[in-house]
Formats: structure tokens, C-alpha cells, sequence
């Protein structure tokens, strides 16, 4: 694991499974939502499947589960793969109480065991803001487009790239040239939920933002055919761009 990723993982297991029962509420109750409307807690996501039942699922940096949860009752086998101990915790303790099955792999993702998961599955999914955790954006798609099976799909939905020049998303981060390839020290996202004292102790994550070309043309040069990129208003401003999808097949 690089020094980066450690920084990333002691950040994302700094008090991560009392913010989620906090934020989210218990994995019972939290259950409980994903079992009402798992279709509605996808939200705009839903739109970007098909079907669910059989369907053998990656999910990338998958946090404690908000979405492999639903993706579950719905009939989608799924593994998360996110760097958290936390993570793993409540999001393995939901899928009990929703009676599901959830694989979940803590580790690096840049060091996810191709020989084991290789050419594995039909969709790997990532949302949230998981592109900017990753200084080599080259590295990070050549593992999804390893994980995917022949005509597999990669649905990719993360902050726009107006986000390097506004906080846009009010995430309280520290803005730049859109052109810039710096990486920066920033808080975590869920920092600025904490009362001052503590969110000073909270360890930052290292950086670095891309640009929309650089997104696009990463997915190309991975081998990726490119389907599909959507821009999503944002949820402080919907006539700005706040979010991105984008859709590319492996074939």
C-alpha cells in the first residue's frame, strides 16, 4: 500500500462507524430504509441499470454499503472494494439485517487481486467523489477494465470537474486552476460535520483532481469503448454542473 493510501485509510477509519450510525442511522434502521425502497435509495443510479437480478457487481470505494445494500435486495451480487474497516463493519452488519448477501474487501484498489477478481464481473460502479482519491487516473481504470468481463460495463459517477475552480458541492475543499495537475492535502468529506476540535485531529487525504479530458481520454486509452457522459446538475445550484456520469463498455 503507497503512502497515500495509508493516509486515505487512517482517514477513513477515524471514527467512520459511529459517523455512519449517526448519519445514517443503525444498520437496523438503516436496513430497514433499503428494504422499503431500494430502488429509491439508488437514486438517479437506478436509471443506469438494466436489471439487478444476477448481475455480478463491483462496487468501488464503496463506503459502508449506501448503495451495494439496495443493489443486494434487488438480486445484484456484489462485492465492495473500499479501503475502511469501518466501512466493512457497518455496511456487513446492514446486509444482515436486510438478509442479503455482501462480499466486501478491504484493501487498496490499486492492489485489488486481479488473478482472483480478474475478468469477474458484468458491472463495476463507483459514486460519490472516488476519482480525485487516486493520483494516477491511468492505474485506476486499467484495474476496472480488469475486473469487467468481455462486453462489461463500468458506470462511473463522481464530482464534476468544476469542482477544481468552485466549491460547487459545498464540500469545504480548497479550489485551483482547472488545468492543475497539483496534488493537495484536504480534509475528508465527512470533516466538516464535526465540531472544530475534533475535525482539526481528523487525518487529511491526498488529492488530485482531474479534468474532463483527462477523464475521458483515461477511459479511452484503458481499452474502454466510451457509451455514454452525462453531466448531473448540482445539489446547491442545478443550473451549474455538480456531478458526472459516465458509461463505457469493455469489448
Amino acid at each position: 500500500m503507497n503512502d497515500y493510501s495509508i493516509q486515505h485509510k487512517k482517514a477513513w477509519e477515524y471514527d467512520a462507524y459511529e459517523f455512519w450510525v449517526n448519519h445514517g442511522g443503525t444498520p437496523a434502521e438503516r436496513a430497514k430504509m433499503d428494504l422499503e425502497d431500494p430502488i429509491g435509495m439508488l437514486r438517479k443510479y437506478a436509471g443506469y441499470f438494466d436489471t439487478y437480478s444476477g448481475l455480478k457487481i463491483a462496487n468501488i470505494c464503496g463506503s459502508c454499503g449506501k448503495k451495494a445494500v439496495p443493489l443486494a435486495i434487488l438480486g445484484a451480487e456484489v462485492t465492495v472494494f473500499d479501503i475502511s474497516e469501518d466501512n466493512r463493519k457497518y455496511a456487513l452488519e446492514v446486509a444482515a439485517a436486510a438478509n442479503v448477501d455482501l462480499h466486501f474487501e478491504v484493501c487498496d484498489i490499486l492492489e485489488i487481486d486481479i488473478a482472483k477478481y480478474g475478468n469477474s464481473f458484468d458491472i463495476v460502479f463507483m459514486e460519490g467523489g472516488v476519482l480525485h482519491y487516486f493520483h494516477d487516473i491511468d492505474a485506476f481504470m486499467n484495474i476496472m477494465h480488469s475486473l469487467l468481463k468481455e462486453q462489461g460495463q463500468m458506470i462511473c459517477s463522481d464530482f464534476h470537474p468544476f469542482t477544481k475552480i468552485s466549491d460547487i458541492l459545498n464540500l469545504e475543499q480548497p479550489t485551483m486552476s482547472y488545468f492543475s495537475t497539483e496534488i493537495f492535502e484536504g480534509e475528508m468529506a465527512h470533516a466538516r460535520f464535526y465540531e472544530p476540535s475534533i475535525r482539526e485531529q481528523i487525518p487529511k487525504c491526498s488529492y488530485r483532481k482531474y479534468t474532463i479530458s483527462e477523464i475521458i481520454n483515461s477511459v479511452i486509452n484503458s481499452g474502454f469503448t466510451l457509451m455514454r457522459f452525462d453531466e448531473h446538475p448540482s445539489w446547491t445550484d442545478e443550473k451549474i454542473p455538480g456531478e458526472f456520469t459516465v458509461i463505457a463498455r469493455k469489448q
